[in-house]
């Protein structure tokens, strides 16, 4: 059964990855990368838009589907060698976090649910991916060489919001 992730990094590390097909995690570090299972779902949340930058970008940068393989040494020079996982990167758009806090289950069950996004990796439920993907309005690649959007839970959503009456 796959499993739904948030990983945290700068939106400029996300577009890295998400050019060159990886995920790192928590500096390189080799062990979170093992609780991922091919199939697994990722999306990354970005705090700021740099590397240690103070502005406060705070959205979903990127979103996608794990691919088969273990994880993976990269040596990028200069004596660091990250570890990284293969990732098949959907079509979505970046999206702010304000309007889901409260609506994602991992921002209601506690009052400083930010707490958790100092861990560099954390599950989240199906639910949870599923409101992220609308909110990116993120469509992956089927088998048929297509695009398979989200977009019955972009209309759930857009249903929720409407007035009732």
């Amino acid at each position: 059964m796959s499993r739904n992730w948030v990983a945290v990094a700068s939106a400029e590390h996300v577009r890295l990855g998400r050019g060159q097909g990886f995920m790192q995690v928590c500096h390189g570090k080799a062990a979170p990368l093992k609780r991922i299972q091919p199939g697994d779902r990722v999306v990354y949340y970005s705090p700021a838009t740099e590397f240690r930058g103070n502005d406060r970008l705070q959205s979903f940068t990127a979103i996608g589907v794990v691919r088969d393989g273990l994880a993976y040494q990269a040596d990028i020079g200069g004596g660091f060698s990250p570890f990284r996982r293969s990732v098949d990167w959907h079509t979505a758009e970046e999206a702010p976090i304000k309007p889901l806090v409260g609506r994602l289950q991992f921002t209601t069950t506690r009052s400083n649910w930010g707490f958790q996004l100092r861990f560099g990796l954390f599950e989240i439920s199906a639910h949870d991916m599923a409101m992220i993907a609308a909110a990116m309005d993120a469509s992956a690649p089927s088998s048929a060489g297509t695009s398979r959007s989200y977009g019955p839970i972009r209309e759930e959503l857009r249903d929720e919001s409407r007035p009732a009456g």
